[in-house]
Formats: structure tokens, C-alpha cells, sequence
């Protein structure tokens, strides 16, 4: 350990000195990040499909990538190819393919909630982020965030046993919501990469 050997003087600062760091400490704590914003991505959002990467074409340039041939019919104009799969797996389609997204926060859970009423609850606290992801209850999906630079940063380990890092940003004047993600579905050689953002719903 590095030995601080300059000259003792702090004990002889001004009382109002020590007054005056005890008072702002807790605003000093605050913005280097130990208090957590409550940000205004709490809200309803509905996907912009233009501003956004194509889930289908992203998903077949992982594949591809893994050395798999795609089959394609040229009949078939869905935009959810791949969507479906082990009940397992569902977390992936969430979050890669629907189209509707509220955003609530509640003490050290966020609460997101996708299309047909799907809720995910994000954990926030340091007793969740303290939980060994190998222990977890593998029927269950399992989120954790926190907050770095102004992003709110998620790690997921859904049932499947793979994994997603998702990034969440607020863009145009806080207006959209862009969501970077990175996933790895069981069985997956290659991470599939995508952005996809979402536009806010006008207040009624």
C-alpha cells in the first residue's frame, strides 16, 4: 500500500470545515453515483420500426456467422421468423421483438412490462447483484441492473442458461428510448447484436 507521508495537518482545520463536508458528503456520494436517479424513461414506449435494426436479419447474421445455412421461403414476408421457440427462450423474444414497452420504477425494482402483459422485474439492490447466477432456480428468469455514465445497464439470465446485456439510453431530447442489445441464447455460437427504439407515448 502507497504510504501517505506528507505532513499531518487536517486535524487543525476550522471547525466550520468539518461542518461543512459532513453537511455535503451525502451530495458528493449522490453524484459519483451511490444514490441512483429516478430517470424520465418511466413511461410507456411504442416501437419505432424505421430507426430500428431488423431482429430477423440480425438473428440470420449470427447464424451465418456460426458457419448454419438459412433456409428462406420466398413467400414468407413475417418479420418474426424466429420468434417462438422453448417456453425457455421466451425472455429473448421479449425483448428482440415486441413491439410495446412500460417502463416503472418501484424502490429497488424496476418493473418492465412488454406486450400481452409479460412483466420482468429488474433488481436493483446489492443483495441481488450478490446472488450467484449458477445457484439460481433455472425454471426462472433472473434480471439485474445499475446505473453508470446516465445508462441504465441490465444483465439478464434467462431460463435457457444463456445470457443478454442490454443497454438503455435516452435519445432526441429524452423523446425515444434506444436499447443496445447483445444476447447469446443456449445454443447460440454467436452473440446476436441489435438496436432497436422505441418512441414515447403522448401523456393522455
Amino acid at each position: 500500500m502507497r504510504t501517505n507521508t506528507s505532513p499531518q495537518f487536517s486535524f487543525c482545520l476550522p471547525t466550520y470545515v468539518w461542518l461543512t463536508a459532513v453537511l455535503f458528503c451525502p451530495l458528493w456520494f449522490a453524484q459519483i453515483g451511490f444514490a441512483q436517479p429516478v430517470p424520465a424513461m418511466a413511461d410507456s414506449w411504442i416501437f419505432n420500426e424505421e430507426l430500428s435494426d431488423n431482429t430477423d436479419k440480425k438473428v440470420e447474421k449470427a447464424l451465418k456467422a456460426a458457419g448454419e445455412k438459412i433456409k428462406k421461403k420466398w413467400f414468407d414476408r413475417r418479420q418474426d421468423r424466429y420468434r417462438g421457440g422453448p417456453a425457455e427462450q421466451e425472455l429473448y423474444d421479449r425483448i428482440s421483438y415486441d413491439r410495446e414497452l412500460t417502463i416503472t420504477f418501484v424502490g429497488d425494482t424496476y418493473l418492465f412490462i412488454y406486450a400481452d402483459n409479460f412483466e420482468r422485474p429488474i433488481y436493483t439492490d446489492n443483495r441481488s447483484r450478490s446472488v450467484s447466477l449458477n445457484a439460481l432456480n433455472a425454471q426462472e428468469d433472473f434480471s439485474f441492473a445499475h446505473w453508470e455514465d446516465g445508462l441504465l445497464l441490465v444483465e439478464a439470465r434467462p431460463r435457457d442458461g444463456g445470457f443478454a446485456d442490454e443497454t438503455y439510453s435516452l435519445i432526441n431530447n429524452d423523446t425515444q428510448l434506444q436499447i443496445k442489445l447483445f444476447i447469446q441464447p443456449e445454443g447460440f455460437q454467436v452473440p446476436i447484436e441489435l438496436t432497436r427504439i422505441f418512441d414515447r407515448l403522448p401523456t393522455p
